[in-house]
């Protein structure tokens, strides 16, 4: 069910339980017209103000998917579960040990059809999540051979390369995403206007636009017209 529901998914917003925004905001994201939401960040993610983004966004039917950056911060509730796996973390815990102490404590919690494993790779450098988890700096070339590992022998449902706070690579992530056979190929950085996500969504199967929300919400909602494409 997992993989089915990503299957949908084109335009996606991701909000951070971090950030402040307001419910006016909040609800013209939720009514948007947007495939998915997806609650997440690199920092200062905690159990109280994911539970309360979560009050909040259950009261619109859009889906919602929470990406298990933090272990404190894993709340019942959620559509779907998306864990990422960071393909070129020189910190494994990025790689395998977070993941497995969020296993041995939630594990329960997490029915097959409600979770799903997000092969990351990190495009971006100087991004928190990069920082955190020591990511190793990627060439175009790396990055279409991280995919195909995701994709073929590690057999994840998506691929999600990751520009965080910029606007990458595009020939990078269209190339990415042609050497992919099964997998689903996410991107996210820098869409911050409707013909960047154009561009975006051109090279990739589903865009995730994040940062814009906070600073331009009516750009944000803007990009929302690549799923008419």
């Amino acid at each position: 069910m997992s993989e089915l529901m990503v299957e949908q998914w084109k335009h996606v917003f991701k909000l951070d339980p971090d950030r402040e925004l307001d419910d006016a905001s909040l609800e013209a994201i939720c009514m948007s017209g947007t495939d998915a939401i997806l609650v997440g960040g690199s920092s200062g993610v905690t159990y109280d103000n994911t539970v309360d983004l979560l009050a909040r966004l259950r009261r619109y039917e859009t889906p919602c998917a929470l990406e298990v950056t933090s272990i404190e911060a894993i709340v019942p509730g959620f559509d779907l579960y998306l864990v990422p796996i960071v393909l070129n973390a020189s910190n494994t815990d990025a790689i395998v040990g977070h993941h497995v102490e969020a296993l041995r404590r939630y594990g329960r919690l997490l029915t097959k059809e409600a979770v799903a494993a997000e092969g990351y790779v990190i495009a971006n450098p100087g991004c928190e999540a990069a920082k955190a988890s020591e990511a190793k700096a990627v060439t175009a070339e790396e990055i279409a051979a991280y995919a195909q590992y995701a994709d073929r022998l590690l057999r994840l449902p998506i691929v999600y390369v990751e520009y965080s706070g910029t606007f990458g690579d595009l020939q990078a992530v269209a190339r990415a995403k042609s050497a992919l056979t099964q997998a689903r190929l996410f991107y996210g950085g820098g869409i911050d206007s409707a013909e960047k996500a154009a561009l975006a969504a051109e090279a990739a199967d589903t865009i995730v636009v994040g940062n814009v929300i906070y600073t331009s919400l009516q750009a944000a909602l803007e990009t929302v017209r690549v799923r008419r494409m």
